[in-house]
């Protein structure tokens, strides 16, 4: 039995040859044109000496040239390992060693930092991807040095892998110390892509704004694989602007958007727009931290759609739990888990725990979806798992009908006093308050209660905040031991590439 994922793109050429695969500022390209350049790159990484099994660094921005890319190294029957173009040169260099990479292709913007990193990793071959508005890279060969490489008169390879074969290596963030290469196969892939596809109920006439970055788990399994396999058509943007967003969603007509919260927050926070402004939207899907209630209440009265909530992680190919649709939805629950995958709740001594709120514990999950491990890694996937069950770190509880709801991170929780307070309930109190634009809540040392409750604000526009009136109204909201005593408003809150609040720099 052989399988490459690659085979989406190939399936997808075949069955809407002529439809758009992609717009991007400045133009598109066709579902057969997306295939014909990623195999002609695919003939050049091998004309070039690249073979199966071979990891190759792809850190690109959201543009056209990380899906060729990507399924160029795939058809050759390589391993991609997707990387933030934040990274640091130290970072790139880290990552690019720990998964053995022998050749990384990046993007002008980032290219200085990626050839010190190359040469620090011993890596041999950079390809640079050059774009409009940013100066030509001095460093590296361009990438279409992989194009010219290839014969015409060999066939363009399709490498024929084992589905259990490692198809990615994609790093987590590193918040639990250094980051770790989580492989998943080609079958975990095509999985991830079938499964929460067939279940959300995406069409190939759909139009998918895709913003969040495709080197991230989300934006690669849930926007690049889906919209392959299913034929619907990828709206490129390679940076989170509201207002740029909202022109674009007029613009290409888009239909899906998914993002994470804090994009919901921006766009909900924009004057004057509203459902009439973005009339073919039709669904928005929210992940990677759980969607404030008001939040979700508000957007969905202002857009006139239907929020649909879900749950992963990195190691398990970004789909754990999906609400499929508005009709079968729980509201503010990340959905049930999908097929193929066991979810279970343990709390101490890993006894399972029944349904109910006052059933908190930690989230472990077995099933398709789950990587192979952590690559060249085994004490640390050792630590991951017990008896076949991934331990997430992630805090939650079933209710009754089998509805997961995350509670929060496990790493997160304070405890102030004795007493158990969790962060993502204070937040959601303090995105009550209409003055409010974002928050983040953290536990800090004290020396008489063991940890303090910290508040990081940042005010709308316009609005002046004070710690006592936010102190008033959140003590009509949670119990005593959990409103913050220590409040600090700033200007802006860090993010990563995914639009998460980074709570590790606040710390």
């Amino acid at each position: 039995m052989a399988f490459n994922i690659a085979y989406l793109v190939r399936e997808a050429a075949k069955q809407h040859s002529d439809k758009a695969a992609l717009l991007f500022d400045g133009g598109s390209l066709t579902f057969a044109q997306v295939d014909a350049l990623s195999d002609q790159m695919a003939a050049g990484l091998r004309a070039e000496g690249f073979g199966p099994g071979d990891k190759i660094g792809l850190q690109l921005p959201n543009l056209p040239q990380f899906v060729i890319a990507y399924f160029a190294i795939l058809k050759a029957g390589c391993v991609v390992v997707p990387m933030n173009v934040l990274l640091t040169t130290p970072e790139v260099a880290f990552q690019l060693g720990d998964s053995q990479a022998k050749a990384l292709i990046t993007w002008a913007g980032t290219a200085e930092h990626a050839a010190r990193a190359v040469s620090a990793a011993g890596v041999k071959h950079l390809y640079v991807v050059n774009t409009p508005g940013t100066p030509t890279a001095g460093v590296g060969e361009p990438m279409e040095t992989l194009y010219a490489a290839a014969d015409p008169n060999v066939p363009a390879p399709m490498e024929q892998c084992d589905p259990g074969d490692t198809a990615v290596v994609i790093y987590t963030s590193g918040t639990t110390g250094t980051p770790k290469g989580a492989e998943l196969t080609h079958f975990q892939l095509l999985m991830n892509a079938e499964t929460p596809g067939r279940l959300f109920g995406v069409r190939s006439d759909d139009i998918v704004l895709v913003v969040l970055p495709l080197f991230h788990v989300f934006g690669l399994c849930s926007h690049l694989n889906l919209c392959m396999r299913f034929g619907a058509t990828m709206s490129l943007q390679p940076r989170f602007e509201p207002e740029k967003i909202l022109e674009v969603m007029r613009r290409d007509r888009v239909t899906v958007f998914e993002g994470v919260p804090t994009m919901f927050i921006a766009l909900l926070h924009q004057a004057d727009i509203g459902k009439d402004d973005i009339t073919t939207l039709r669904v928005g899907v929210c992940g990677g931290a759980s969607l404030p209630a008001k939040v979700l209440d508000a957007f969905e009265a202002k857009f006139g759609i239907t929020i649909l909530e879900g749950y992963g992680l990195t190691e398990t190919a970004a789909t754990t739990t999906f609400n499929v649709s508005s009709a079968d939805r729980r509201i503010y629950s990340v959905g049930k888990p999908i097929w193929g995958v066991d979810v279970q709740i343990w709390g101490e001594g890993e006894r399972v725990l029944p349904p109910g709120k006052d059933q908190v514990g930690e989230v472990v999950i077995r099933g398709v979806n789950v990587m192979k491990g952590y690559f060249n890694n085994p004490e640390a996937t050792a630590a991951a798992f017990t008896r076949g069950w991934m331990r997430t770190g992630d805090l939650g509880y079933f209710d009754d009908d089998g509805y997961l709801f995350i509670v929060d991170r496990k790493k997160d929780l304070i405890i102030r006093g004795g007493y158990n307070v969790y962060p993502s309930e204070v937040e959601e109190s303090l995105y009550a308050h209409p003055g409010v634009q974002e928050a983040a809540v953290i536990g800090i040392p004290d020396d008489r209660l063991g940890e303090e409750v910290k508040a990081f604000i940042i005010p709308r526009e316009g609005i002046t905040l004070t710690a006592e009136e936010i102190v008033d109204f959140l003590k009509e909201r949670v119990a005593a031991y959990k409103y913050p005593r220590v409040i600090e408003f700033r200007s802006e809150l860090a993010h990563g590439p995914t639009g998460k609040i980074l709570k590790g720099e606040l710390r």
